[in-house]
């Protein structure tokens, strides 16, 4: 499961939480929760102990306790170094050459050398999931045993975001060799997996080694982490004690409260309706700008996030992320609310009685699919709507004009630029940039531009032209939620939907 449609699913699970999940059974004050260990509800199981194969969202806990990362990032997403000690760009920044760690051993003996990382570097390259994080690496190798080398086909100035989110996880490469990682890790963190405690899809258990190099960096003697889907339950062995750290639905913030809990939030992901056609190749309205306006305008995206996300965001018509310095406050009042200025817009355009256009539903999307129907129904826009299950919307939902989206975010400005304007993913197959003149002269500029201040200016530039545009129909950008007990504190980062064991902490 990708880290986007992994969103999807937890936006729904707290939707439909919203009925009710405040019991107050068991010890209200967190019960013998404490700080002595981290209890960790995490919602989802641990997919894969292969980092080549491991989802980037949800994983980051079980394989932060086991495995050491080249890159890691700081509380605002920025690259910090870790096994990778520190690295330089060549002038042309096609070329990154890493200074390694030493003195740190795999679990199974392996000694971790730029041999090492170089067999590990190619499997994340050919990963079905962590490729795309290297799609513009041509080739790495090992400068002497304490160095290693990557060039690079196309300059990428997120490489290093996307190796600290989650894509630069150092395994023993026996473990590669053998093909063995899925009976379990095999790594040099500063956690011991303890497998006879363990219960898959129950609990995972990992007992602090004495003598990692980074010890201070992990305060608990001992992590259990849960995977609890249900947002009901999580929250009742947050109440009970079993929990001592929760990833929590908004609405029960006033619980927590009470509870004296410690409450952490940041914007993940954006929530609205994504344009798949916007040359008009499937519905020549949609190629119109003023329609893609006229829908924007249309939704009463305060009112969407009040009623599904219980104000558990904030509303926008932009996904550079709220806190990102390319946010611009003033652009998110530009499709406040406003229906007759909807409508003249689609009369404007040819269309006063609106068109006809179909798009996929699913069990994931039916929370918002009033909204939507009213929102269509005023503006004459008549949907046929294409009923699907779950693991179906991910593949065909971008093979339809236009649909429901719920879209993870990123930390990284760059990273924003590749993820959702330029590169095809399955939310966005056909970017459509080369369509856009104006757009694409100003996503080139950025490309090459100094990381820095000129890069930022040029991206704020984009960011203004793509909302003018409507290159989207964002409603707003939703909050990740985390409840912890006194003594234990939570730092979210945008791009991790939990965040890895470096950013829970004692406090």
């Amino acid at each position: 499961m990708t880290r986007t449609l992994t969103a999807a699913l937890v936006a729904v699970a707290a939707a439909a939480a919203l009925a009710g999940c405040t019991s107050s059974s068991g010890d209200t004050g967190g019960g013998g929760a404490g700080a002595d260990e981290l209890k960790a509800g995490v919602f989802l199981d641990v997919t894969s102990w292969d980092p080549a194969n491991a989802d980037i969202g949800f994983d980051g806990p079980y394989l932060s306790a086991v495995y050491d990362p080249l890159v890691a990032l700081d509380k605002d997403a920025k690259p910090v170094p870790a096994l990778a000690t520190s690295w330089e760009w060549s002038a042309d920044r096609l070329t990154l050459t890493m200074k390694l760690r030493d003195g740190v051993t795999f679990d199974d003996g392996q000694k971790f050398d730029a041999t090492a990382a170089v067999a590990n570097l190619q499997h994340l390259k050919s990963g079905v999931r962590s490729g795309q994080a290297y799609l513009n690496v041509a080739s790495v190798g090992a400068k002497g045993a304490d160095s290693v080398e990557i060039k690079l086909s196309k300059r990428d100035d997120a490489l290093l975001y996307f190796m600290g989110l989650g894509r630069s996880w150092m395994v023993s490469p026996a473990a590669i060799q053998a093909n063995s990682l899925a009976g379990g890790p095999a790594g040099s963190g500063p956690y011991t997996y303890d497998k006879a405690a363990s219960q898959p899809q129950s609990q995972y258990v990992f007992t602090k080694k004495q003598n990692h190099w980074d010890s201070g960096t992990y305060p608990f003697p001992t992590v259990r982490l849960f995977p609890i889907t249900d947002q009901t339950a999580s929250f009742n062995a947050m109440l009970s004690g079993q929990l001592n750290v929760q990833f929590a639905n908004a609405a029960n913030k006033p619980k927590a409260q009470e509870n004296g809990w410690n409450i952490a939030q940041k914007a993940s992901s954006w929530v609205g309706v994504q344009f798949a056609d916007r040359t008009g190749s499937q519905v020549k309205a949609l190629g119109d700008q003023r329609v893609r306006q006229a829908i924007a305008l249309a939704f009463d995206a305060a009112g969407i996030l009040k009623a599904v996300g219980n104000d558990a965001g904030t509303v926008t018509d932009q996904l550079w992320p709220v806190h990102s310095q390319i946010y611009d406050k003033a652009l998110s009042t530009k499709y406040q609310n406003d229906k007759a200025k909807a409508k003249q817009l689609l009369a404007d355009a040819g269309y006063p009685n609106g068109f006809t256009v179909k798009m996929p539903m699913s069990p994931i999307f039916a929370a918002w699919q009033p909204a939507a129907n009213q929102t269509f129904g005023e503006l004459g826009i008549k949907v046929e709507w294409q009923d699907m299950a779950m693991p179906d919307y991910q593949k065909n939902a971008p093979t339809y004009p236009m649909f429901l989206a719920v879209i993870a975010m990123d930390g990284n400005d760059m990273a924003t630029l590749t993820d959702q304007v330029t590169s095809a993913q399955w939310y966005n197959p056909n970017p459509s940039v080369d369509a856009f003149p104006e757009v694409k002269a100003l996503v080139q500029q950025a490309e090459r531009a100094e990381p820095g201040p000129a890069q930022s200016d040029l991206l704020k530039q984009l960011n203004t032209k793509l909302v003018d545009l409507a290159w989207w129909d964002v409603w707003y950008q939703a909050d990740n939620i985390y409840f912890s007990v006194k003594g234990i504190t939570v730092t979210p980062v945008t791009g991790m939907m939990f965040p890895t064991l470096r950013f829970i902490q004692r406090g």
